[in-house]
């Protein structure tokens, strides 16, 4: 298994000791995690799936430890589930404005590059069921049981990034079919280097993103103080 790209150790802790009242914080805990797993990769879906898996093991196994009184397992995984998605739904979002600013410059979003973006974004939703299944199988019970809850849950109602993803592939498909109408141009040298700095430029707004929320979290300890 590739080193964590984040502190495990403290998420583990975290899940370990918490209450039944730190379910929010528990939360923004698990989508900074996942935020910090998902920075320091390229943004292919083998590599998200493993960032996902690692986090959600964290959770799991800090939670498997918790033996606080009124400690409800399904609610807390519900948590972390909901922390991950969010952080997830920021990755979409830097997929769609990587995506939306190269079409932009005149990328063609058919090119093999930007057609595979568009492809893994269908399947970004698969993607972390799959992650969270592999976490749920490593589970003992009677956590398993509250894994098998929270991922039923999950499946039926769907989950934020999958249907924004979803969204961000057809609103994308539509736009390089006006572009193809209106024939725009751009050289297939300047495409082609355009679509290998996808990748890149992803991983740029995401961490962009992720220094946001953190300045952002900053900010409102600094206004309490």
């Amino acid at each position: 298994m590739s080193k964590p790209l984040f502190d495990a150790e403290s998420l583990i802790s975290m899940f370990e000791s918490a209450t039944a009242k730190q379910g929010e914080q528990l939360r923004k805990a698990t989508t900074e995690a996942t935020l910090a797993a998902l920075n320091g990769r390229e943004l292919t879906l083998k590599n998200i799936r493993a960032a996902l898996k690692q986090v959600a093991d964290a959770a799991s196994t800090g939670l498997a430890k918790n033996v606080v009184t009124g400690v409800d397992p399904e609610a807390m995984l519900d948590k972390a589930v909901s922390g991950i998605d969010d952080a997830l739904l920021k990755a979409v979002d830097a997929n769609r404005v990587a995506l939306a600013t190269l079409s932009a410059q005149g990328a063609d979003l058919r090119e093999k590059h930007l057609a595979k973006a568009l492809d893994d974004l269908d399947k970004m939703e698969e993607a972390m069921f799959s992650a969270l299944r592999k976490s749920a199988g490593n589970a003992a019970a009677p956590l398993a049981g509250a894994w098998g809850q929270v991922l039923e849950k999950m499946q039926a109602g769907g989950t934020l990034s999958g249907a924004q993803a979803a969204s961000t592939a057809e609103q994308m498909t539509e736009q390089m079919q006006a572009a193809m109408r209106s024939t725009r141009a751009a050289s297939l040298k300047a495409a082609q280097a355009l679509a290998e700095s996808y990748t890149a430029m992803v991983s740029g707004v995401l961490l962009g993103m992720s220094d946001a929320l953190q300045s952002g979290g900053a900010a409102k300890k600094a206004s309490r103080k």
